[in-house]
Order: structure tokens, then sequence, then C-alpha cells
């Protein structure tokens, strides 16, 4: 069996062949490769030693310390693409290294927000054309956008806190936890988005929110409570669910 490959699958890598490949391939000597080897081995995302993570089809720039967007959340960018009028306005919250920002191509102004200041190089690389934001949410975004945003996009935090310590360790030991703990229900910081969200957003504009299967019905409560019309949408192949909320 191949060194590499052996030493990755002894270390639990389920997909230890195709690990060591990419390896080998971001590598550039043996050296490098053993240190990367080594940092996989110990539990570090191999996303993080790579650089890189695929989405949508497309290579965005993850860093240490950073959420690594996953697959589920390409139905989330390709729900807001989709609601993205020609020239409008966009805003991804809780936008980490900006995957949804990086999907929209068509809007005029593209903002991405994030509370965290170690997601800038990463967001403003994979999103070129939107302006990133550190802040809290709404509150750095120019208060002359109120009322005029055609999107608001959202994969917020929604573990609740006593199931962080049941998350895959590569999460757990190394994503912020901010990244995963949505409070006791998980739903603390949709609950925000959604009542502040009428304020922002034009007659007939969407919000959009990841959250789960299960907490999807609760989801949708919080987006009708805000005034929204609310609606589901569910893509099995992912396990992804976005709700999606239509201001009147």
């Amino acid at each position: 069996m191949d060194r590499v490959v052996a030493e990755l699958r002894a270390a639990g890598c389920v997909f230890a062949e195709d690990e060591a490949q990419l390896l080998r391939e971001a590598a550039s000597g043996e050296a490098a490769l053993a240190a990367m080897i080594a940092r996989r081995v110990a539990g570090e995302p191999l996303e993080y030693i790579l650089g890189w993570v695929e989405f949508a089809g497309r290579r965005l720039t993850v860093a240490p310390g950073v959420f690594v967007p996953r697959r589920r959340t390409e139905f989330l960018a390709a729900l807001a693409a989709a609601a993205a009028p020609q020239d409008g306005v966009t805003v991804e919250l809780c936008c980490g290294v900006a995957p949804v920002a990086a999907q929209i191509q068509s809007a005029a102004r593209s903002y991405a927000v994030d509370i965290d200041p170690a997601v800038l190089r990463c967001a403003t690389t994979n999103a070129p054309a939107a302006t990133v934001l550190i802040g809290d949410l709404y509150a750095p975004l120019p208060r002359w956008l109120r009322g005029t945003v055609d999107v608001i996009a959202a994969n917020a935090p929604y573990v609740p806190t006593s199931a962080i310590a049941l998350l895959p360790a590569e999460a757990r030991d190394h994503e912020p936890r901010a990244t995963l703990d949505g409070g006791p229900d998980g739903l603390d910081l949709q609950r925000r988005i959604a009542t502040a969200a009428p304020a922002w957003l034009r007659p007939g504009g969407a919000l959009l929110i990841e959250t789960s299967e299960l907490q999807a019905g609760a989801t949708a409560g919080l987006i009708r409570g805000a005034g929204l019309q609310a609606r589901i949408e569910r893509d099995d192949g992912r396990d992804a669910t976005v709700v999606i909320g239509t201001s009147a």
C-alpha cells in the first residue's frame, strides 16, 4: 500500500487515496509533504492544509482559524444567486470566507459581513467584487441601504450549544466555536437576522437562511414572526435546508 495513503488511513481519513493525491499536488517537495501529512494525521482539516476548499466547482481560499464552507451551503448560494436581480443589491451575513457572495455575479452592489477580522483576507480574495465589512450583522452596513436590499443570505451558526460536543473533531477542535454555536436552541443569530431583515429589504426582497431540516419549522416561524412570507426549500442530495422569507 502507498505509504502516504497508509498513514492517512491509519489516522482515520475515510478518503485517504484522494487526500494523498491532493497533498502530493500541493507539496513543494518531500519535506513539505511530510509536514503536511503530519498536520493531517494530527487531525487538522485538510482544507486548512491545502489552503482552499472545493465549493460549487470553484476553489475558495481558506486559512486556519476560519469556518470551512460545507457542500450543503452550495444550495444557499445557488438560491441566493437565482434570487438576485441583475444590478441588484445583495448582502451575505455571517459570511466567513464569503462563499455566497463569491457565487453572485449579477449584483451591482454586493456586501459580505462578518464579525471576525480573521476572515477578511479570504473573503476579499474569494469575492473581489463584494465590499467586505467587519462588524455585528447589519451594524456595519451603510444606513442608506435600508429598504433597498434585494437579497440577504445567511449561514449563521445554528448548532445548539449542547450539540457542539457531538460535532466531528475537525470542526470542534479547529474551527472557531463562534462559527458553530447557535445558542441553546441554535437559533440565536437567526432570530436577530430575521427580526431586522424587513427594515433592510426592498418590497419583494428575499431573506434566505440556511438551517437544519429539524430546525426548519422554527426558522420559518421566526421569519413569519418578522412579517415576511416564508417557505422551506430542501435539497436532499446535499442534505441542505434553506428557509426563504419574502417581503411584501
